[in-house]
């Protein structure tokens, strides 16, 4: 097992052991109080483990045992600690019910395979017992996709993948490698690395996210502009069933039929459970740059992604902050800090040069051989300055991606002071890319205005393009607001329903990499058409007949 589950938060982001650097920063608390209209920010600690009271396990003690059969005791726990870390996932409502202790979701029993057969076993097992099964990842789902819902089940088993984390083989002369599901993010790239070749596929989540849960989710890493989503470099996969083995095809291309592998990319633990991949690897890149750039408006900086991406400029990544997500970093970055000589000049430069107002900033990054990444950054900078951009140099580009995978440790500090945060993304023509911000801009701001906890309350609403397409572009959300202490789920629901039916009313999909689980649900039928929700059943009916695959996610009832 390569992370030690006892080092992560059980209530929250990343390590457990990780500092909180803001909770002693009145001023930073203050400045936030007055973002959000409010007097002040009440302290709100989450409730201690300890506290916490769970429902008995409902495992009959012959069923425990024929798990313990299977694995061996020490792989199958029902510990406390055990079932409460495996009760969610760490998306905001899952992360406000742990928080108030609410644990009612939590599994029976986590079980740890290690290897498909074992997989097979537990399964079948299941099966003929009628007990639900969920997949467990890295569990970084943040759209409720590994809650152990299985209320009307007699009992609900996770099966945690973790200990199936080796990298099986590299092949370099075809470009692919093959590995096992439950291999966390930086484990699965330093043995890449180590053989000199890169997946390229670095999500948020990355530290604590698996290569089963990229797969399953469908997932996108932030320079998926060179090296695509999970479904791009998904070869071929291993799909354990109740009903056996889905084991899908290696060729490089095929008319036999529709592709099977794309079943499994994007099912979400609802049809079997993803044991092993086969994905395609790049060389590990000799040169990489990391840059910043400025545009007068979200417009601009949109238009010079397009182009880019519709030329085919090489980039990595093309990441743009609109207005108000640029002016709140760069504030929350100069709190309780004086301006000396450099800032100063600083602002200066950027007055001298048009951008003394509102603005936005980019983040441009490239990989590959020097060559490239030269003739890269020169198209790039070429077309930046054609829709009035300006280069801000490598600074920006270097912090970025030093802190890349920080930004959600913000949030459980943010928590413990009555204030939300939640994020929701989705994907859209560049047609409607302009239509389909502003409203849900304005569904997520009124949301919030009319679920504040007093008069002149209000939200910060902040948005980026964070992938990039020849035909459209996915643009992600991220709200702050002063949370409603007596009735904070329905908030968050009224708030996320207002921008779900903004998203569907304009255009957008319900997700382009988050997923569905149960937070998006509602939306799918709207997707996917009442026909196609009808194959997804009949698909999930083949593979697993009496629905006990990760109940209550991807597919409505």
């Amino acid at each position: 097992m390569s992370v030690d589950r006892a080092k992560i938060q059980w209530n929250g982001w990343g390590w457990a052991a990780a500092k909180d650097e803001l909770a002693s920063r009145e001023e930073l608390w203050l400045w936030l109080a007055d973002e959000l209209g409010m007097p002040s920010l009440l302290a709100t600690p989450a409730r201690p483990l300890e506290e916490i009271a769970l429902p008995a396990p409902r495992l009959s003690a012959a069923q425990r045992e024929n798990f313990v059969s299977l694995l061996g005791a020490d792989r199958v726990r029902d510990d406390k600690f055990e079932r409460t870390f495996h009760a969610l996932g760490r998306s905001y409502h899952d992360v406000l019910r742990l928080r108030a202790g609410n644990i009612s979701a939590a599994p029976d029993a986590v079980l740890y395979p290690r290897g498909t057969e074992e997989v097979l076993s537990i399964l079948s097992t299941a099966a003929e017992n009628n007990i639900a099964v969920v997949p467990y990842g890295g569990g970084t789902s943040v759209v409720g996709g590994v809650s152990a819902n299985g209320a009307s089940f007699p009992a609900v088993v996770t099966v945690d993948l973790s200990g199936m984390d080796r990298l099986i083989d590299v092949d370099a002369v075809s470009g692919t490698a093959t590995a096992e599901a439950g291999i966390y993010g930086p484990a699965l790239e330093k043995a890449l690395q180590a053989k000199g070749v890169t997946l390229g596929h670095f999500p948020q989540s990355f530290e604590f996210s698996t290569l089963g849960g990229w797969i399953a989710h469908r997932g996108a890493g932030q320079n998926s502009v060179l090296y695509g989503r999970a479904d791009d470099w998904l070869v071929s996969a291993r799909l354990a069933t109740p009903r056996g083995l889905l084991a899908t095809e290696e060729f490089p291309a095929s008319a036999a039929g529709p592709r099977l592998t794309d079943v499994i990319a994007g099912s979400e633990g609802a049809f079997g459970i993803v044991t092993e991949a086969t994905f395609r690897i790049h060389p590990a890149p000799a040169a990489s740059h990391y840059g910043g750039y400025l545009f007068h408006d979200f417009a601009s900086g949109a238009a010079a992604i397009r182009q880019a991406v519709q030329e085919d400029v090489s980039a990595a990544m093309l990441r743009l902050s609109d207005i108000e997500e640029t002016r709140f970093y760069r504030a929350f970055g100069h709190v309780g800090k004086r301006r000396g000589i450099s800032g100063k000049l600083e602002d200066a430069y950027l007055s001298a040069r048009g951008f003394s107002g509102a603005m936005t900033a980019m983040i441009a990054g490239f990989e590959g051989s020097k060559e490239i990444v030269d003739y890269g950054r020169k198209r790039f900078a070429a077309i930046a300055k054609r829709h009035g951009g300006m280069s801000v140099g490598a600074g920006p580009g270097e912090r970025w991606r030093e802190g890349r995978f920080h930004g959600p440790y913000l949030r459980e500090p943010m928590m413990n002071r009555a204030v939300g945060v939640d994020t929701l993304e989705t994907a859209v023509r560049w047609s409607k890319v302009d239509a389909l911000y502003a409203a849900v801009k304005t569904a997520l701001k009124n949301a919030i205005l009319g679920t504040a906890p007093r008069p002149g309350a209000h939200g910060i609403v902040m948005c980026h393009i964070s992938h990039a397409y020849e035909d459209g572009a996915s643009l992600y959300f991220t709200c702050i607001f002063p949370r409603a202490l007596d009735g904070e789920i329905a908030q968050w629901q009224a708030i996320k329903k207002a921008a779900s039916d903004a998203i569907a009313t304009n255009g957008g999909t319900i997700s382009h990499h988050h997923g569905v689980g149960e937070d998006h649900l509602p939306w799918m039928t709207n997707e996917k058409g009442a026909l196609g929700i009808d194959v997804l059943r009949a698909i999930k009916m083949s593979l697993d007949p009496k629905g006990i695959m990760n109940p209550g996610k991807l597919i409505p009832l």
